[in-house]
C-alpha cells in the first residue's frame, strides 16, 4: 500500500483548473480531497493568492518516489516553470507524506519540512482527516491550534469553487 497526502496550490492562468487537473490525473488513486481554499502568498508575497487543496491518495503500484514523479509530470502539464523559489506559479503539486516513509534526501524531503508551519496545508488536510498525524510532528489538529490565529484565518474556504 502507498497513501499519500498531496498539496495542492496554483495562483498564476486558470487556478481553478490547474487543480482540477490534479483530480483528473491523480483517477482511481484519488481517495478523498479537501475543500478548495484561497490563502495569500508565503515567501515572495508580491504575487497574486493561491488556491490550495490537499488530497488523500493511495496506489499500492506507486511508492514515494512515483509519487514525487506524478506530482512533477502534473505540474509540467500545467506549464510549471521554476524561475524563483516561492514565486508564482501554474501548479504546485508538494508530496507532504507517504505512509511508513521518511526521507532525508534532498529531492524528497518527507514528511515536507514546512508541513507543521503552513495553515494552507494543515487546514485543508485537518478537514479531510481530522486525526492525521504528521510523522516526527504530532497530530496536525495540535499543530494547527498551534500557529497564529491570523494564519489560520487567512486560509478562507471557497465552497464556491468545486474539484
Amino acid at each position: 500500500m502507498s497513501r499519500a497526502v498531496l498539496s495542492l496550490g496554483s495562483n498564476l492562468d486558470d487556478r481553478l483548473g490547474h487543480l482540477r487537473s490534479v483530480v483528473t490525473g491523480l483517477g482511481d488513486a484519488l481517495v478523498r480531497v479537501s475543500t478548495v481554499y484561497e490563502t495569500k502568498p508565503w515567501g515572495v508575497t508580491d504575487q497574486p493568492d493561491f488556491l490550495n487543496a490537499v488530497c488523500i491518495v493511495d496506489d499500492p503500484a506507486r511508492d514515494s518516489w512515483a509519487w514525487l514523479r506524478t506530482g512533477q509530470a502534473l505540474e509540467q502539464a500545467a506549464g510549471r516553470v521554476r524561475e524563483l523559489r516561492w514565486g508564482p506559479r501554474t501548479l504546485d503539486v508538494d508530496v507532504v507524506t507517504v505512509d511508513g516513509v521518511r526521507s532525508d534526501d534532498p529531492a524528497l524531503l518527507l514528511p515536507h519540512p514546512g508541513t507543521p508551519e503552513r495553515a494552507s496545508v494543515l487546514v485543508p488536510w485537518h478537514e479531510i482527516e481530522p486525526g492525521a498525524i504528521l510523522p516526527g510532528h504530532g497530530p496536525i489538529a495540535d499543530l494547527l491550534a498551534a500557529l497564529p490565529e491570523a494564519e489560520r484565518a487567512g486560509v478562507v474556504a471557497r465552497p464556491d469553487l468545486r474539484l
